[in-house]
């Protein structure tokens, strides 16, 4: 079994590999399962055509008993930035078996997402001192807690929160922040759950929890939030009006960071694209 600093530094590898577009330098098998933005594609397509810079910015998340590590950072495509998560299996041999790959590239899609901010963030990268560590079922648990909320949500919390948890997507922080233009970015995690924000959210599917890194308590999940267009004008649980904004069909494709610490969600990191309504993921079917 690889280690944690096995994998990280495998990690680096594939990382400096992609950033050189030297599909050849990568320390692949011979057979790998590689997807980019929930497309299979042949390792060496998609993003290592164009990346043109590496972001300095690194999460790194490892489950070394599981042969997963992952990196939330970001890359440079000729003229936009854009958020990027990297999820590997590691095989005995210490070869990457598995790719996958989320680059949300919000330009592309005809809407401003920002301002965007790539930088560390302490708070997910404390290591929870090993007596006080939760399982990775009940990490789970916690984290699937809050796809639950969040799915057709009506006010009903099915996780915990810290009061001060924070969530960044797509590299802006879209809680606690005076600065965004919409009322529910300036709210906690919790506010805005309680308040039923997300009523249009009708379906939160395929959910996988692929990597748990126990010693920082952070779960990494993937899934689809699936909007079927159908809902207006909605109330609030304090009787405010609300508006859908998703009005046709549409769905998100997502790998999101839990950062979890004696029980209740810390932190959340996402990174998210739009994708074909009810799109299918070609991991399910592996």
């Amino acid at each position: 079994m690889a280690s944690r600093e096995d994998l990280l530094g495998i990690c680096d590898a594939y990382l400096a590999s992609l950033e050189a577009r030297a599909v050849g330098a990568a320390p692949l098998a011979a057979e790998v399962f590689n997807t980019e933005n929930n497309v299979q594609l042949e390792p060496g397509d998609g993003c290592w055509n164009t990346i043109t810079a590496l972001h300095d910015y690194r999460l790194y998340l490892a489950e070394p008993e599981a042969g997963q590590v992952a990196v939330f950072t970001a890359i440079e495509e000729t003229d936009a930035l854009n958020p990027c998560c990297i999820r590997l299996e590691v095989g005995e041999d210490r070869l990457i078996t598995g790719v996958e790959t989320v680059v949300a590239r919000n330009k592309d899609e005809g809407f401003p997402f920002g301002p965007q901010h790539f930088e560390t963030k302490p708070v997910m990268e404390a290591v929870i001192p090993e007596g006080e560590r939760a399982s990775r079922e009940e990490l789970v648990r916690i984290a699937n807690g809050y796809f639950e909320t969040i799915e057709r949500n009506d006010g009903t919390i099915n996780t915990k929160f810290w009061p001060h948890c924070n969530r960044v997507e797509n590299g802006v922080q879209t809680t606690n922040n005076k600065d965004f233009p919409l009322p529910v970015a300036r709210m906690g995690c919790e506010e805005q759950f309680a308040l039923g924000w997300y009523r249009y959210d009708d379906d939160l599917r395929a959910r996988r929890f692929p990597l748990v890194d126990c010693e920082r308590g952070i779960v990494l999940a993937y899934g689809f939030i699936d909007h079927s267009g159908a809902l207006g004008e909605y109330e609030l649980t304090d009787g405010t009006k609300a508006n859908s904004p998703v009005r046709r069909p549409h769905s998100y494709y997502l790998a999101e960071a839990f950062k979890i610490r004696d029980g209740a969600i810390e932190q959340v990191e996402a990174d998210f694209l739009t994708v074909p309504y009810r799109m299918p993921s070609p991991w399910d079917a592996r």
